[in-house]
């Protein structure tokens, strides 16, 4: 074997010789003829250096083909270390926005959440927090990365268990707002005049459902929906709770018994008929007088017939008046309570004896007061569920 290695090499080291032999050139340069010699060993040497030369320029054109492919983004490789830095850094930079932009959406989407839970809370029981329902939010971005959906759907879980919750909170409120209206309707109260549905409007401008993500868009679209009706709701419902509060419905003395009803009577002092703008209601004198609303107390005086009198505002054009009084306990422009002690009943003025006339207005004019000594438990409830429990007389059984 070996044998035959070295003939093989042998032979090749003869073609070599023989392909690198001594030539001789002529030269002439334009006037006379040289002629000179190149050994073998020369010609072998400058072919050598020719093949070195040819490889590195093949080289180079090939390092030159490779970098124009990476700058033209035909492959995915950067050409240098530097490159490959640049696109990591990128990519680092994206992912940082992608997961400030996730924070952001998921802050306001709790607060969306927590907004809804307030609003049904409220319209359930009737307490809430109007600062937080009433706020306005920034809408979230329409279109998010994956970092953003992911960290998202818990809240969207939330948000839809909400959307259910939303529709049965609205039948409640709508109950619940129809059985106050009608106890005010019977006191003589129009609700509408106190309750303004909320204004809302603008330009309609349709969903963009072209692209993945219009399903989800139109089922924000349609939660978005149910909350708005849900809110008008709520605030009719407060508009007109908020408006019981003024309305007198507590005793103003411990028991009530009439002398005097409302309307045209006989005169006690000249026997022919008059009218008679309230109720009287006798006691002795002392008996603790106590405000049927809550209200400002706007005249704390003598005034013509009531002699000692004491006029509250309770606001919504609603207004009582204590007369007779023997003693006033409050003063001019100060705030009260509903249950809270005003006054000690007399028989001041133009009065026959002790007792308390007492006197309920809308407007100026002088109503029934009876029907508001009588409102039940229902609208008391809603002011005690509103405004928190006071004290005063105990309403008789």
């Amino acid at each position: 074997m070996a044998k035959a290695s070295n003939t093989k090499t042998a032979t090749l080291a003869k073609r070599f010789r023989a392909f690198f032999t001594t030539r001789d050139f002529i030269f002439h340069d334009g006037r006379d003829l040289k002629r000179f010699s190149v050994a073998g060993r020369t010609q072998a040497l400058l072919a050598g250096v020719a093949g070195v030369t040819v490889v590195f320029s093949a080289y180079g054109v090939a390092q030159a083909a490779v970098g124009a492919i990476a700058i033209s983004g035909v492959t995915g490789t950067p050409s240098s270390p530097e490159a490959q830095v640049a696109q990591m850094r990128d990519q680092v930079e994206k992912m940082q926005a992608d997961v400030t932009a996730a924070k952001e959406a998921a802050r306001l989407q709790a607060a969306r959440v927590e907004q809804h839970q307030a609003l049904i809370s409220a319209t359930l029981t009737g307490k809430g927090d109007r600062a937080t329902i009433e706020q306005s939010l920034p809408n979230a971005a329409g279109r998010t990365s994956a970092v953003a959906t992911e960290v998202l759907a818990p809240l969207k879980q939330v948000e839809a268990r909400q959307v259910a919750m939303a529709g049965k909170a609205r039948a409640a409120g709508e109950a619940r707002y129809n059985q106050t209206a009608g106890e005010l309707r019977r006191l003589g109260l129009s609700p509408e005049r106190y309750v303004q549905v909320p204004a809302m409007g603008g330009p309609y401008e349709p969903i963009d459902n072209d692209n993945a993500s219009g399903s989800s868009d139109a089922s924000a679209e349609a939660a978005d929906a149910q909350f708005r009706a849900l809110f008008v709701t709520w605030k009719k419902l407060d508009m007109l709770e908020q408006t019981v509060i003024s309305v007198p419905s507590m005793q103003p003395v411990d028991r009530v018994t009439f002398t005097s009803q409302f309307g045209v009577r006989s005169d006690p002092f000249r026997g022919t008929a008059a009218m008679h703008a309230g109720v009287d209601i006798p006691g002795a004198l002392g008996t603790p007088i106590y405000a049927t609303a809550d209200g400002v107390i706007s005249h704390a005086g003598k005034q013509g017939g009531y002699g000692n009198l004491v006029q509250i505002n309770h606001g919504r054009g609603i207004e009582t008046r204590y007369g007779h009084l023997s003693k006033i306990l409050v003063e001019d422009n100060t705030r009260v309570k509903r249950g809270q002690l005003i006054g000690l009943m007399g028989s001041t003025g133009r009065s026959t004896g002790s007792h308390l006339h007492y006197e309920v207005r809308v407007d100026g004019k002088a109503v029934n007061p009876i029907p508001f000594l009588q409102t039940g438990e229902y609208l008391v409830a809603v002011q005690d569920r509103v405004q928190g429990g006071v004290g005063g007389p105990a309403t008789n059984k």
